[in-house]
């Protein structure tokens, strides 16, 4: 058991509803470094302070200005800058930044910044993504993509039909898509995405703020129907020409992962079936568009779900790193372009989360992985020769790295229960760390509950990780409300060792209030290996609340748990979870409280519903099993349901068809809209969602 924050003495305040929603962000926030950066040569790193840049000296730790807002402001006669902007440093005397529609860059000379040259940007521009040589850069208006060099800017598309969207990410950002630009290593060329959803059903978006409203039509891929149709261009800047790649397959698959090999002559695409169980690794030559080979292939039974570009090493044009959850964890595997696989780099029952780049002198690739235990990461080194690896930091709980370019130092971030934050420089080479903030406990003078961690068991044996969280004034003889917060689905860990250890302060709101908190990760959730995630294929919703149940029975095992007050709350796959238990086991839970959820999943996106579902043709059962309008009549408790009005993730026709059905079948349910709002309800009016969501408990939860 963990009794946090300061002593008991201190603890006397409570916490408001505005600090339980947004309290971690605003004035509560822990003390951070921001906008930390390594200098090119690994010697110094940079942070934004208030007014400008510090630059420090690892070896004296002697701080300097590096650039200041009234240095810069010398520079603008009229419109001066209001605020520092967000500089990216290319060396410690230049760099640049996009600030009222123009990028400007800049270079120290003697002790003053100055503006070296600048170039106009559309008003409209976005997706603006700088290239190597940090000159070039690319960026899109509406539907199509420009170039600018030289100050130019130049047309790449002119599609006029705005259904035809090039340069912007695609496949509804599944597949660890978050671009649609890829400049080529050398800078003389752009690869980007040409998505053509002309053939995708037209999704009415209504604007309410307006009178009379207005319709904003979205493409909306829905499971088993048509999907829009990505293909991959190659711009020549020089000769201002554009090369297709000829990538042959289905029109409507998957292009991920989207590589060029560092001497900008092969581009590289993982090409996955629309029904993403086969995926190839294709060569193209990025000149000609050609297919020069399939490097490697990987199918399953259920799915492959690539979410990395290929990671090339050091000053190698022919090896690099794929990760893969092949032996079912995400892992390292070493390719050659002549020889194939080399070897696998990483192996056990944990998985590579992220790499953080390598130590060439030493052949030395830096990660950080869940070796230790699924509740926290860590930050490794491994030779990628004779395959010695190494952890690098010694403290528990969820750290996060940036390393320098020459791979001596690392960037060490991390937090736990009972750290709120600490960063440190780690010295690669002798492993020394030195710590370069502690942040103080902003919540030590607030009445902090007591947390358990629990862990049980699937019923396949499974460990299970959740938390349960006591009332302030925890009294073991008395009876308590709970509830139940969850989310269960892929992609997602609501339980791990981080700061704060209840991992949300409205659930310690709710604790002071007289409620017990639980949550859980079951099978489904993320991070625990590809046979945990893959147990709901096919059938979503089921085992999850088979695996939820055991913290069913753990709470009602507790003498202190009221199990005739029982709640339960989640969004989205949280929403979904939540309806089904409220339908599917109505006896359990007195309460619900349903955000954003998925009602029938033959309505959600055809990217992640497919890939967990198949599609309707070919799992009509499992649709029809998780399909909860056809279960409203089954409806004991209460049940509120949420949705933001503009939702285009989970579309506001999931909860409105439920409605209907709730008064086809005569069946009473409480409902509320946020108008302006699309998939998460966010900012101030976050924090009227979560008194709504706390009076519904209260009305019918408290005795």
């Amino acid at each position: 058991m963990l009794v946090l924050g300061a002593s008991a003495i201190a603890q006397t305040q409570k916490f408001t509803m505005a600090e339980a929603v947004n309290g971690l962000r605003t004035n509560l926030a822990v003390k951070n470094i921001s906008q930390f950066s390594w200098t090119a040569d690994g010697k110094s790193y940079i942070q934004a302070v208030k007014g400008g840049y510090l630059i420090t000296d690892l070896k004296t730790s002697k701080q300097d200005t590096l650039v200041s807002l009234t240095q810069l402001n010398r520079s603008f006669s009229d419109a001066k800058l209001k605020a520092v902007p967000q500089i990216r440093f290319i060396d410690g005397s230049s760099g640049y930044f996009n600030v009222n529609d123009k990028m400007f860059w800049i270079e120290k000379t003697g002790n003053n910044w100055k503006v070296k040259t600048a170039a106009t940007l559309n008003e409209e521009a976005s997706n603006v993504k700088m290239f190597g040589d940090n000159q070039t850069f690319a960026f899109t208006v509406k539907n199509n993509l420009y170039v600018s060099k030289n100050g130019k800017a130049i047309a790449v598309t002119n599609d006029s039909d705005e259904n035809i969207i090039n340069g912007a990410a695609v496949h509804r950002n599944e597949f660890g898509i978050d671009t649609g630009i890829f400049p080529a290593p050398d800078s003389e060329a752009v690869a980007f995405y040409r998505m053509d959803q002309t053939m995708v059903a037209d999704y009415p978006v209504i604007d309410w703020s307006v009178t009379p409203a207005v319709n904003h039509n979205i493409k909306y891929p829905m499971a088993g129907q048509k999907s829009h149709e990505v293909t991959l261009g190659i711009y020549n800047i020089k000769n201002q020409s554009t090369t297709f790649l000829k990538i042959e397959g289905e029109k409507d698959q998957y292009l991920t992962a989207i590589t060029w090999s560092p001497d900008s002559k092969y581009i590289f695409v993982g090409v996955l079936n629309r029904g993403q169980n086969h995926l190839k690794m294709n060569q193209y030559d990025a000149v000609t568009g050609n297919l020069v080979k399939t490097l490697f292939e990987e199918t399953s039974d259920k799915y492959v779900e690539p979410q990395h570009p290929l990671i090339f090493f050091p000053n190698s044009d022919t090896d690099f790193i794929w990760q893969s959850q092949r032996t079912g964890y995400n892992h390292l595997f070493h390719y050659s372009l002549e020889k194939g696989l080399i070897a696998q780099i990483t192996k056990g029952d944990w998985l590579v989360t992220d790499i953080l780049g390598f130590n060439e002198k030493k052949k030395e690739i830096y990660f950080t992985s869940t070796k230790e235990t699924p509740l926290e990461k860590h930050l490794y080194k491994i030779n990628w020769t004779n395959f010695k690896m190494q952890r690098m930091d010694d403290a528990s709980g969820v750290h996060t790295g940036i390393l320098s370019s020459d791979g001596n130092y690392l960037y060490d971030t991390y937090s736990n229960a009972d750290t709120p934050r600490s960063v440190n420089i780690i010295n690669t080479n002798t492993a020394k760390s030195t710590n370069i903030l502690t942040a103080e406990n902003t919540l030590k003078n607030y009445q902090r509950p007591e947390i358990k961690n629990v862990e049980l068991k699937a019923d396949d044996g499974t460990p299970l990780y959740g938390k349960i969280i006591l009332p302030t004034d925890f009294d073991a003889n008395k009876k308590y409300p709970v509830i139940v917060y969850l989310y269960n689905g892929p992609h997602l860990q609501l339980v791990t060792n981080t700061f704060p250890a209840s991992g949300n302060l409205w659930y310690e709101y709710m604790a002071q209030n007289g409620y017990i908190i639980f949550t859980m990760d079951g099978r489904g959730s993320a991070n625990r290996g590809m046979k945990f995630e893959q147990a709901v294929f096919r059938n979503l919703g089921t085992t999850e609340m088979n695996d939820q149940m055991k913290g069913v029975d753990y709470l009602k095992s507790l003498p202190y748990v009221d199990a005739e007050r029982m709640g339960i709350h989640g969004w989205s796959f949280g929403g979904f979870m939540t309806t089904s238990f409220m339908l599917r086991k109505p006896d359990v839970f007195k309460v619900g409280v349903a955000g954003g959820p998925v009602i029938d999943w033959k309505m959600y996106e055809i990217m992640y519903g497919e890939r967990y579902m198949d599609t309707p043709q070919e799992n009509p059962q499992g649709y029809a099993t998780a399909n909860l309008l056809d279960k409203v009549q089954n409806l004991k408790g209460k049940l509120l349901m949420i949705h933001g009005a503009q939702d285009d993730v989970v579309v506001w026709q999931h909860s409105i068809k439920f409605i209907k059905s709730a008064v086809d079948n005569g069946v009473q349910m409480d409902y509320f809209a946020y108008p302006g709002h699309p998939h998460n309800v966010i900012g101030k009016d976050r924090v009227h969602l979560m008194q709504k969501v706390t009076d519904y408990f209260d009305q019918y939860l408290k005795k």
